[in-house]
């Protein structure tokens, strides 16, 4: 933690060991508050750094995620106890998406497992998860703890991070597969890259010593050089995600241990991600019981991705079962998508509304001159991310 300055409980946000670094690249002062860290909305153009994803190559700092250590004889027993995806089949060497909820069976964050060895995994999550983790520990003979600080982490994303990386001198990256992880010599300090991302296509992410973050950027920068490699903060960020079709906790759902009034938090299955509830795997998990009973009786909502007509963000929009209609749900994300071409949105409704194919309406307002004027907009469910790259899932990847 060699990074934190002296005193600095005094100030009201930390900075990342990449703060410097990203703040060359600053031009209109736009920052904000992450989990106790400041990190840019955007540095220049949010345009400019969207595209930098998609044709090129972006740096993202990931510093602030929640990252904790699990290790122990029992890390995979807690951990697959915690889980309704079977975490037993996490092999070393890879890395999962999942998601773990209270007994009622509703979401109380989503992450990723990092499995570093037999008996060491590694939790990164969107919201801060020690007391959940202190709640399924007990019984269990395990050690945690949060290593967010101990952690420099960015993400890496665009079809040229492979040859950029291979510029560095990392050997053999470009075998690794989709949800692979590594650990590589740099300069004498252990670099760990994952073969993930938010983005839809190809990408990593990074994790150091945060002595050596600034090591590590420079050297990317300058292997990056040829290939217009830029800086990216959380807008640019934000679009790319929602083209690929992934949740973000605390927007496109609430986390279940922050509501206080019921019927605001949502299961896996209404998330559309019952593809990770595994009923009949040996271990009893929070929520099986209620999630049994849901598979069997059917859900309250549908997670949909909405094609929007017109060029009307549908932000905060309700939704209707026909134009001037019966209110059936609402909008949680929504953007242009730049490649895909498309009003884009993401929303719940209720059941049986939302199947793929059936169209909805949303009651957009915008504002025009100081004057707020409504639309109708028709809205089509598709049952596929918008963007998807084949470069995604190729090993090795295409140079682009």
């Amino acid at each position: 933690m060699n990074h934190i300055p002296k005193n600095h409980y005094l100030n009201g946000y930390k900075k990342t060991p990449f703060y410097d670094r990203m703040k060359d690249h600053d031009r209109v002062n736009k920052w904000h508050r992450w989990a106790d860290y400041t990190v840019p909305d955007y540095l220049e153009s949010v345009s400019k750094e969207y595209f930098a994803i998609r044709n090129s190559a972006s740096l993202f700092d990931l510093t602030p995620m929640a990252k904790y250590r699990i290790q122990g004889p029992d890390a995979m027993a807690m951990l697959d106890r915690m889980m309704p995806r079977d975490v037993t089949k996490i092999k070393v060497g890879r890395v999962a998406y999942s998601v773990w909820c209270d007994d009622a069976g509703q979401v109380i964050d989503d992450g990723t497992i990092f499995r570093l060895s037999a008996d060491d995994y590694r939790l990164c999550a969107q919201e801060r998860q020690l007391e959940i983790l202190k709640r399924n520990a007990i019984g269990f003979d395990v050690s945690f703890y949060e290593e967010t600080d101990l952690i420099a982490a960015l993400a890496f994303q665009g079809p040229v991070t492979c040859r950029i990386l291979r510029n560095m001198g990392l050997e053999n990256v470009e075998t690794m597969r989709p949800f692979d992880l590594r650990v590589f010599d740099f300069q004498g300090s252990e670099l760990l890259i994952s073969r993930t991302g938010y983005t839809g296509d190809l990408g990593y992410e990074l994790m150091i010593d945060p002595a050596q973050a600034e090591a590590l950027w420079d050297a990317i920068m300058a292997a990056g050089s040829d290939y217009s490699i830029r800086p990216i903060g959380t807008d640019a960020l934000e679009i790319a995600r929602i083209e690929a079709g992934f949740l973000m906790a605390g927007v496109d759902f609430a986390c279940a241990h922050e509501t206080i009034r019921p019927g605001h938090s949502r299961s896996p299955y209404e998330l559309d991600l019952g593809w990770l509830v595994k009923l009949d795997k040996p271990a009893v998990f929070n929520g099986r019981r209620a999630l049994k009973r849901e598979s069997e009786q059917g859900s309250r909502y549908r997670f949909v991705k909405l094609d929007v007509a017109g060029n009307k963000t549908a932000c905060n929009a309700y939704l209707f079962d026909k134009e001037n209609g019966k209110t059936i749900g609402a909008v949680t994300s929504t953007t242009w998508g730049p490649t895909a071409k498309t009003n884009i949105a993401f929303g719940y409704v209720e059941i049986p509304y939302g199947k793929p194919g059936e169209t909805i309406w949303a009651e957009v307002y915008y504002q025009k001159e100081l004057k707020w004027n409504r639309v109708w907009a028709e809205c089509t469910v598709v049952d596929k991310p918008f963007w998807d790259s084949p470069r995604r899932r190729q090993t090795p990847p295409a140079d682009f």
